[in-house]
């Protein structure tokens, strides 16, 4: 494995760590030559479904823009980088069962939204008022009534 600070391709595997749902490696290595540390995943390799947008355009799934999504919601939020991997790894792993070749965008939202209620009430509500695009204030006091705040 080629380190990413350095591009020297002598690299130690440290530690060695199988999710707790079993379905991603996660191994910390150590550069032979600067001995910076990096972290890298080991995941099957599978098809997702394609993601229909709303304007009907046809994208290819992306795991860094669920990722981006999540940091975004989360942000300044008490929550594990390894709890936000976890979310992510169901969500994917839920793309795979559906068995479908594609997607609508706003069920992935949906599975996110699902994700982000288990981890951070806080972020869930951050990412729903934008997801849903809220039009007034009634809207958003609906929302939070779910948590009985």
């Amino acid at each position: 494995m080629k380190c990413p600070f350095c591009a020297h391709l002598d690299t130690t595997v440290m530690e060695t760590r199988v999710s707790e749902e079993g379905n991603f490696i996660r191994r910390r290595r150590q550069c032979g030559a600067c001995d910076k540390r990096f972290t890298t995943y080991e995941r099957p390799d599978v098809s997702f479904p394609t993601v229909v947008k709303k304007d009907g355009r046809r994208i290819e799934f992306d795991r860094n823009k669920l990722l981006a999504s999540m940091h975004l919601a989360l942000r300044k939020r008490p929550v594990s980088v390894e709890q936000v991997d976890n979310a992510i790894a169901k969500i994917e792993e839920r793309l795979l069962t559906l068995g479908q070749r594609e997607i609508e965008s706003h069920r992935l939202g949906e599975l996110l939204m699902k994700e982000l209620k288990k981890l951070d009430k806080v972020a869930y509500v951050r990412f729903a008022s934008v997801y849903k695009n809220f039009e007034d204030i009634d809207e958003f006091k609906t929302l939070v009534d779910e948590f009985g705040i």
